[in-house]
């Protein structure tokens, strides 16, 4: 079964504790729903039209897992959170087998 994978990037961060706010609730939900963080704030180079923002890719054992992750109640919660304090370019991406 192929895996799935959250990612994440970050344009703009216009409000720094919203994003503070989201993060206490963001990484119980994702652990909950079995997501693993394999890359949260590291070095990151842009190519292209890429931004060299924060980005975060988290994977899960299963691309239906990680939809499931999204939607669920304890993330969406952190969504609500996070409201308008970003603008992030979000997505859900099947692994390869």
């Amino acid at each position: 079964m192929a895996k799935g994978y959250w990612v994440s990037a970050y344009r703009t961060i216009a409000d720094p504790e919203k994003l503070a706010a989201y993060n206490k609730l963001a990484g119980p939900a994702v652990k909950a729903a079995g997501g693993r963080v394999l890359a949260r704030d590291g070095r990151v180079v842009a190519h292209d039209a890429g931004i060299a923002g924060r980005t975060i890719l988290i994977e899960f054992d299963s691309f239906e897992q990680a939809v499931a992750a999204r939607a669920s109640a304890a993330y969406q919660e952190a969504l609500a959170a996070l409201a308008d304090g970003v603008e992030r370019d979000f997505r859900i991406i099947e692994g390869l087998d």
